[in-house]
């Protein structure tokens, strides 16, 4: 079967081979595979290209070694968030609100000096969210930037009830781009030759119930207006956790999507896929031989009829319920 790669694909292998560095080949490969088509004629490029990514994450957990402490962190569920911010700024208590997960919390700084992940609840999936040390000029641990990198997105927490929370955003902010990473509300396209890597994220103000905090919201909220698009939240008072659950699953640019089987009631548990994913992306993550076969697909969903008959090529929406038929 041939492979029938993409232009996409084509870019990102041509960023793989003009990569200057072990972190930007390993961008260069999770785009090669997010990117290749999925299909028997593929399967082995794929396997090699899963292999190259393991071989340079073991390297750079050995170079992250080599400096004093090699970390790495497991992807679980729908999509894995890091939260970073400035000493204090309340990061452990929001990841505790959302996740419902005991962290370490206490009013003095660098409590966290470890990663810790935490599963966070949305809907009928989970969302990896792993809490991070402190980040800023004063200090950033040796291995932070790796995972900063390689995390689906991340989340900047702010803290609200300090005047200081402007220089303390900045400061966070330029102790990331010093080590090549620059946080972002959309990523651009992607640039062969950029020397700093983009992320999407998100600015999470936190202890919105603090006295003064609406006024620095203001401030705040109007700096990183066309950067970082910015919510305000109390872990205390719970105000703008439910938005806040919202956003964090819609920066993963991914859908969930439900099986159904001809007779039965839709499976309670979705698949995740990525965003503009078609009936037939959707029947190879069931099962490839299935998908060789299929035929047709009914959809349940936003905007359509019931049991409405799709053709392979249909685009996929969030809580879309698919009945495949093969032929």
């Amino acid at each position: 079967m041939p492979a029938n790669l993409t232009p996409d694909y084509r870019e990102a292998e041509r960023q793989y081979r003009q990569a200057r560095g072990p972190e930007e080949k390993l961008a260069a490969l999770r785009r090669m595979l997010a990117t290749i088509p999925k299909h028997k004629g593929t399967e082995k490029l794929q396997a090699d290209i899963k292999q190259r990514i393991s071989r340079l994450n073991e390297a750079l957990q050995r170079q992250a070694h080599r400096k004093g402490f090699a970390v790495r962190v497991e992807r679980e569920g729908a999509g894995q968030v890091v939260v970073v911010g400035p000493p204090n700024a309340g990061k452990s208590s929001l990841v505790r609100a959302l996740t419902g997960v005991e962290t370490e919390v206490a009013d003095y700084p660098y409590t966290t000096r470890k990663p810790v992940p935490a599963m966070m609840p949305y809907r009928d999936v989970r969302v990896q969210l792993v809490d991070m040390p402190p980040v800023s000029s004063a200090h950033v641990e040796d291995w932070i930037p790796n995972l900063v990198r390689t995390c689906d997105a991340a989340l900047l927490v702010a803290d609200l009830g300090t005047d200081e929370v402007l220089e303390q955003v900045e400061d966070c902010l330029a102790a990331l781009e010093a080590r090549k990473i620059r946080l972002v509300g959309a990523v651009s396209e992607p640039d062969p030759w950029a020397s700093i890597a983009e992320k999407r994220a998100r600015l999470v103000a936190a202890k919105a119930d603090a006295a003064g905090a609406r006024e620095r919201w203001d401030a705040l909220a109007a700096l990183y207006a066309e950067r970082l698009p910015a919510l305000a939240v109390s872990a205390a008072t719970a105000q703008g956790l439910e938005a806040l659950r919202e956003e964090i699953f819609a920066l993963l640019d991914r859908i969930r999507v439900y099986s159904k089987r001809p007779g039965h009631t839709a499976e309670r548990e979705p698949f995740v896929l990525p965003r503009g994913s078609t009936v037939l992306d959707f029947a190879r993550e069931v099962h490839g031989e299935l998908a060789e076969r299929l035929a047709y697909a009914r959809i349940w969903g936003e905007g359509k009829f019931d049991g409405q008959r799709v053709q392979k090529d249909h685009v996929l929406g969030d809580g879309d319920i698919v009945e495949l038929h093969a032929g």
